[in-house]
């Protein structure tokens, strides 16, 4: 998977003297992020479910140089995020940063999907953001640096998403949870935002969505940048959020997709009417 890590894009170290906690950090997008805040100089929790994946990439940062540890824990479970916050806290002495990246989907026509499929996803996804974002509130209250909660979203929850509508509906509850939380803790100094990706070439996502099913090739094409996202796109759009540039920046999603929900919205527009 390309993550293209070592190009810099921002000020060296842009991210010292702060505590990133990033959920889902172990594989996939999660774990280019989890690398990149610790390339910017962050002390870095590596969180899931998965502990050897999450001792594998907290190894992997401490041998280029950066500090971080292994959580493991079940966004499903708010005790479980709630001590992981706590031991943070305990070892690196605060957090300013909590991203929210756990996800779980797969493709399920609705008319096909069992009731406890449909609460799977909503669990992980919008559930776990929830939680994710209560056990950290009186940390992120707490930050120098302005607290920060950044959760992963995605344009197709807003546009439908035919075999996806336990997902699209858990990404769509996630913006706007981001937008409540951005008004009402904004007085506390905490900016609450979400990253939307597209498509991002070597995820289980594209291969399970677009690949498997035989549409990479379609979905290119709607993008008019002509390629897959990278991890380091959605990596660099956490930094800057995370960052002195995302200060004065709250209650928006951040779309990271090469211009592929224009590009749809103005094929809509430019469709034939119909009599």
């Amino acid at each position: 998977m390309e993550t293209d890590r070592t190009k810099p894009l921002f000020a060296e170290k842009c991210l010292a003297g702060r505590v990133a906690f990033v959920t889902g950090g172990g594989s996939g997008i999660g774990l280019g992020i989890s690398h990149a805040v610790a390339a910017a100089g962050a002390k870095v929790v590596v969180a899931s479910r998965d502990q050897t994946k999450i001792e594998a990439a907290r190894d992997e940062i401490r041998a280029a140089g950066g500090e971080a540890i292994a959580i493991q824990l079940d966004v499903r479970d708010y005790e479980s995020v709630s001590q992981a916050v706590a031991k943070t806290v305990e070892e690196f002495g605060g957090l300013d940063i909590m991203i929210a990246n756990a996800a779980g989907n797969f493709v399920a026509p609705t008319a096909e999907m069992s009731a406890n499929a449909w609460r799977t996803v909503i669990d992980i996804d919008l559930n776990g953001t929830f939680h994710c974002c209560r056990a950290a509130y009186s940390a992120l209250q707490a930050s120098d640096h302005g607290g920060r909660i950044i959760a992963i979203s995605t344009m197709r929850a807003l546009e439908g998403w035919p075999g996806c509508a336990h997902a699209g509906a858990a990404k769509a509850g996630i913006m706007s949870l981001m937008r409540s939380l951005a008004t009402e803790w904004g007085p506390d100094g905490i900016r609450c935002n979400t990253v939307a990706p597209g498509p991002i070439d070597g995820t289980e996502g594209v291969r399970r969505i677009y690949e498997e099913k035989g549409r990479l090739a379609t979905e290119i094409a709607s993008v008019p940048l002509g390629r897959l996202g990278l991890v380091s796109d959605i990596a660099n759009a956490i930094i800057y959020l995370a960052g002195p540039g995302g200060d004065y920046i709250t209650g928006t999603d951040l779309v990271v997709d090469g211009g592929r929900d224009r590009k749809r919205v103005v094929v809509a527009q430019n469709a034939p009417a119909i009599a």
